[in-house]
């Protein structure tokens, strides 16, 4: 039943990655803050800021992240995907194959994917909190912020095909968050997609820089926070 629900969610979610980041511009950055506001509101209690990084930290239910840099600025590494790596090694992984930018813990067994974004200074008026960093993002880094008409999803491009995606309306919706990796770095270091637990392998749609539609797949893992 396991498989066969992952089978079920891939398809729910093959066509919904259509990520249009020019399409209404003012309408897709102001509603992706307001929408981003509410996840954040919503998982309070899981939003946390890690010195260590100088980045904030939205936590999924099971425990992946989302790190998102304070001051792209101040940071070599601007956003960050965090992940237990498990289920990889499980699969096949052999982690001395991974790109330099993904790191895997030995001790905690978790696996980290680490993105620079960009060099951009944030401004702030006072503390800082997690919205604001965010607003920040939409204001100076717009490219990489967009929506998915299908799931009525907005997201973040971090880098190499990886998404961190979150619905517009949660009231509407019960994948609220998404965490959307690009599989070959990890089939290229001897994963079989296919058997990887708790993550569903499917094909996806994707606009590339020209706006043509095209086919590509992606490990996706989605959350309910209500």
């Amino acid at each position: 039943m396991k498989a066969k629900r992952m089978i079920l969610l891939a398809t729910t979610l093959s066509a919904a990655l259509v990520f249009s980041a020019c399409q209404a511009t003012d309408v897709v950055g102001k509603v992706a803050v307001t929408s981003f506001e509410q996840v954040l509101n919503t998982a309070s209690d899981k939003v946390t800021f890690d010195d260590e990084k100088n980045s904030w930290s939205l936590e999924s239910p099971a425990g992946d992240e989302f790190k998102w840099s304070k001051d792209f600025s101040a940071t070599d590494v601007d956003g960050i995907v965090e992940f237990d790596g498990t289920p990889f090694v499980n699969a096949g992984l052999d982690v001395t194959k991974l790109p330099e930018n993904y790191v895997y813990d030995d001790a905690t067994g978790r696996l980290s994917l680490n993105f620079e974004i960009g060099q951009e200074k944030f401004d702030y008026s006072g503390d800082a909190t997690a919205l604001d960093t965010f607003k920040n993002i939409v204001e100076k880094k717009r490219d990489i912020v967009g929506y998915h008409e299908a799931l009525d999803h907005y997201g973040i491009a971090l880098g190499n095909g990886n998404m961190f995606e979150w619905a517009k309306d949660m009231s509407k919706n019960d994948k609220d968050i998404v965490f959307v990796v690009n599989p070959q770095p990890f089939i290229d270091a001897g994963v079989d997609p296919g058997k990887v637990e708790g993550w569903a392998f499917a094909k996806v749609e994707v606009k590339d820089k020209d706006g043509k539609v095209e086919q590509v797949d992606k490990f996706l893992k989605p959350f309910d926070l209500k």
